[in-house]
Parts: C-alpha cells; sequence; structure tokens
C-alpha cells in the first residue's frame, strides 16, 4: 500500500502546486477543473473567454462574472472572535505569495480585482504589472473621506489613475456613513471625481439605503458593490439579533437580503455582490448561485491560491445553469 505523505511534505506540496500554470492546486483541484470545463455548454447567453469563465460589461470594460476580492490580500479577514487568523492570513499572503495568487487568478479566467487603496498593497500591485506582466484589471476604492477631505480624495484618485487602474468606487464603509448623515451630495461628489479622471465611478455600500439614495437622487454612477449573502448558515444571526447594518459577531454584512433582492430588481445599472460566503461561512456553490439566480451580475469572492481553480470552476458550472430573477444588467 502506497504511503500516505506526511503533514510537512503535504503542506509542502500543495503549496509549491498553487505557482504551477494553469492553477495545479494537488489532491484532485486539477482533475475537477478540468473535468468541469468538458462538462460545460458550447454556447452561454453571455461573452465567455478563453478560459470558460464568463464576462459583462461595466462601460467599455470586460469584467470576468468572479472578481478576486482584496480583502485576504490586505490581510484584512473577516473572522469573527477568531482573532489569530488575521496574523495567519499576513503570514501566508506574502508579498511573493499576492502575487502568485493574481497570476493564478488569470490563469483561471478571473481579470479583474476589487480592493481598497492600503499603500503596501498599491506597491504589490504596481510591481505585479511592471515586474511579472501581470494584466489583472484593477477596481479600487479610495479610503479618504471625501466629505472631510475633497482635495485629499481627489488626489488618491488621480494616483490611481497614474498606477493604471481602470475603475474607482467610493468605499462602502465612507458611503454607509454619508448615507447615515443625510451626505447625499458627497456621494454624488465622489462619482463626479472619477468621472472628471476619465474612469468608470461606482459606489460601494453595505447599507441598502446608499443605492437607493444614489437611484432616487439619479447619481450617475457606472456600478455598485453591494454586500449579498443569504442567512441559511450555522453561525447565522437571528431575528432578534440583527440590529446593525453589519455584526462581526453573529456575523453578517448584509441584514436584509430580500430587500436587497427586491430593490435591486429595478436597478438597471451593473451590480458586483459581495461578502456572498459571509466571511467563509457559505460553500461557494451555495453562495454563487444564490447570488447569480438572485440578480447579481458580478460575485465577488475572496480566494486563497489554492481555492481559485476550484471556485472557478464551481462558477462556470453555476452559470451554466443559472436561473435569474433579474435581467442581466451587464
Amino acid at each position: 500500500m502506497k504511503s500516505m505523505p506526511s503533514r510537512r511534505e503535504f503542506v509542502k506540496q500543495s503549496l509549491l502546486g498553487s505557482a504551477v500554470a494553469g492553477g495545479a492546486l494537488g489532491y484532485g483541484r486539477v482533475a475537477l477543473a478540468a473535468d468541469e470545463t468538458e462538462a460545460l455548454p458550447t454556447a452561454m447567453e453571455f461573452t465567455v473567454n478563453k478560459n470558460g469563465l464568463g464576462q459583462g460589461k461595466i462601460g467599455n470594460l470586460s469584467v470576468s462574472r468572479i472578481l478576486l476580492g482584496g480583502n485576504l490580500l490586505t490581510h484584512f479577514t473577516h473572522s469573527r472572535d477568531l482573532k489569530y487568523v488575521y496574523d495567519l492570513c499576513a503570514h501566508y499572503n506574502t508579498d511573493e505569495k499576492i502575487m502568485e495568487t493574481m497570476a493564478l487568478a488569470e490563469q483561471n479566467g478571473v481579470n479583474t480585482l476589487v480592493i481598497h487603496t492600503k499603500p503596501e498593497a498599491m506597491v504589490i500591485l504596481g510591481r505585479y504589472r511592471k515586474e511579472r506582466g501581470g494584466k489583472m484589471q484593477f477596481i479600487i476604492c479610495p479610503t479618504t473621506q471625501v466629505d472631510r477631505d475633497p482635495a485629499g480624495y481627489t488626489t488618491e484618485v488621480k494616483r490611481l489613475l497614474d498606477m493604471g487602474t481602470e475603475a474607482v468606487y467610493l468605499w462602502g464603509v465612507t458611503a454607509d456613513r454619508l448615507v447615515s448623515e443625510g451626505k447625499i451630495d458627497a456621494i454624488a461628489e465622489a462619482v463626479e471625481i472619477g468621472h472628471k479622471h476619465g474612469m468608470l465611478s461606482g459606489v460601494g455600500a453595505h447599507d441598502l439605503r446608499v443605492v437607493q439614495a444614489c437611484e432616487e437622487h439619479k447619481i450617475p454612477v457606472d456600478f455598485y458593490i453591494k454586500t449579498f449573502h443569504h442567512h441559511n448558515y450555522p453561525t447565522a444571526p437571528r431575528p432578534d439579533e440583527i440590529k446593525g447594518i453589519t455584526e462581526e459577531v453573529p456575523g453578517y454584512w448584509c441584514k436584509n437580503p430580500q430587500d436587497v433582492i427586491d430593490v435591486m430588481s429595478k436597478v438597471e445599472k451593473p451590480w458586483i455582490a459581495f461578502k456572498v460566503m459571509a466571511a467563509g461561512a457559505i460553500p461557494p456553490e451555495d453562495a454563487f448561485q444564490y447570488v447569480f439566480d438572485n440578480g447579481a451580475d458580478f460575485s465577488l469572492a475572496g480566494m486563497f491560491d489554492f481555492e481559485i481553480a476550484e471556485d472557478v470552476a464551481i462558477a462556470r458550472k453555476v452559470l451554466a445553469k443559472v436561473n435569474r430573477t433579474r435581467p442581466w444588467r451587464s
């Protein structure tokens, strides 16, 4: 009988596998991706790139239906009360590993990264394009508070333009605060600043009222990035525990999924859903099926390198059998 690898050997093989072209991830993941490729139908209702992952349009930008989330790359993990996970992520996602992760995402058809302006991450993104020839597209949110420092926000957008960023959006944390304070003009100003610099300009939100305010006031956003996940998971909040817009414990980032479905059904702008797995509590197939069936045009997914090939295979399987309640808006 063939002996099983030791834990050290297993980890070594798994990590080495993450750098192999095409997403060789060891112990069955490559076979899964290959099998799913053969099972795809020959015709789909949206554009398909060479790796079979569907794409949609935001303005003139072609974006893969699955986007790479930046939180794990900036070591900002939602881990409820498991505080050690922050350090674990930081030790795993080194500068080199972040670049490997982006390359692996590209190889599997994920062509766009969404991230916020953490300075160290911006340096790595620049290096990835210059040193590695990476083609990953960037959708980035400035973290300067546009209402308190509009000049600083403008400067940050200019820097993003200079580094080749394709699109910017108002950070959801900021947008939530602005709508709660009735500062709708500041949301409109952020969108306008992006447009003045010739970039696609969107708005992020955890709070559904942000989208409602933008639609009511006809703010010319190019896209929304809105949290969306169901509450059918073991650590989901009970109805009496849903108080704030989001909570780390119990972990939820979309407090009212049915309201999101109802509001977004009438929105004609492209919608990127995020926090779709409730920070890892919902399996990818369940999460992707739910968000695409219920109206999202794209799904943001935070993925470690060893998860990418499998998650993309799952997404392609889901997209091949999607049953939409909202027309594709991109």
